[in-house]
């Protein structure tokens, strides 16, 4: 078998025709630890744990191991139920998650889940106020 030959057999792998350089668009997909859906890296929050706290890096620089979470309170509420945090960062006991509840309340312009006033116009589902004739 000459080498022109043997590159012609070679096999290539189903994942991938063309090397990840050779894709100039390429942007990771994260998942969510709430509620468990893939997303682009730049649609979520990355969050590392700084002295048994929940910290957004959100210019994803901070060192160790990273979980990644809509920034959404529903998403972060999900996850603190379902203990994810400390299993997706590999730390032992209860994280305080305080700081990132009220990081993500300045980000969505919402006070948290359930707390204070609804918008004028607007019931506590969320939907708007139909007026009677």
């Amino acid at each position: 078998m000459t080498g022109q030959e043997l590159n012609s057999t070679v096999v290539r792998s189903s994942r991938s025709v063309t090397p990840r350089s050779d894709h100039p668009g390429h942007t990771p997909v994260r998942t969510c630890v709430g509620c468990r859906k893939r997303a682009t890296a730049g649609e979520l929050l990355r969050v590392v744990v700084r002295d048994g706290r929940l910290v957004a890096d959100t210019r994803r620089r901070l060192p160790g191991r990273g979980a990644w979470v809509h920034p959404a309170p529903e998403c972060l509420a999900k996850a603190e139920r379902r203990r994810a945090f400390p299993r997706a960062l590999r730390v032992h006991g209860t994280l305080d998650a305080a700081g990132l509840r009220e990081h993500l309340g300045k980000l969505t312009g919402k006070h948290g889940a359930g707390e204070g006033p609804a918008p004028d116009g607007m019931k506590e589902a969320g939907r708007p106020v139909m007026s009677q004739p």
